[in-house]
């Protein structure tokens, strides 16, 4: 059987698109950063609300946990050089 897979490297082969593969890749960190953040608010507010009681002192603390950590790690890098 004849083989005609190419055996050359891949650089060889159709042209990359660098710019969406970029774009990709700060939405994927971007979304790994802010959804990490929002699980562990969640689960941060669940346990307040679970041991103090009160579903709307759970909520603003939820409200806060998101708002200062979205402040915080607004300028990591979201990319690797």
């Amino acid at each position: 059987m004849a083989d005609h897979a190419t055996t050359g490297p891949v650089e060889l082969g159709a042209d990359m698109d660098y710019a969406e593969h970029e774009k990709t890749y700060r939405g994927f960190t971007m979304l790994a950063k802010y959804g990490s953040l929002v699980c562990a608010a969640t689960l941060i507010a669940m346990a307040f609300g679970f041991f103090v009681g009160g579903f709307f002192s759970a909520t603003i603390l939820f409200i806060l946990i998101v708002a200062i950590g979205s402040y915080l790690t607004r300028d990591l890098p979201t990319h690797i050089h």
